[in-house]
């Protein structure tokens, strides 16, 4: 099973779905990610789950980016750094050459 979330229209979101053969989108805006699949991802990834060079997270006030990175990340869907891809357990972040070699 591969899962991708991220947004269907985030050009690095596209390139993904056609890199990855019988992937599946799922559009945090529509549809969320699980609790489990955010947990753990945070438990991987920590801060950097969070995307700082958003215009999502330029947007937000001081007080709002002190807030813990979930908590953001539920509010504001779209601050998810992308793609977070899941296969078999495992999960990637971003779209890197480290991703692509692993997944590819």
């Amino acid at each position: 099973m591969l899962k991708v979330y991220g947004l269907k229209n985030c050009d690095t979101c596209r390139k993904v779905m056609k890199a990855l053969d019988g992937a599946e989108l799922v559009d945090v805006r529509a549809e969320g990610v699980p609790e489990e699949v955010m947990q753990a991802a945070y438990e991987q990834f920590g801060d950097a789950l969070a995307n700082t060079r958003s215009t999502t997270w330029r947007n937000l006030g001081e007080a709002e980016r002190k807030q813990p990175v979930l908590a953001l990340i539920q509010e504001h869907p779209a601050l998810m750094k992308r793609p977070l891809i899941e296969r078999d357990g495992t999960l990637y972040l971003g779209w890197g050459k480290d991703t692509q070699e692993a997944l590819l």
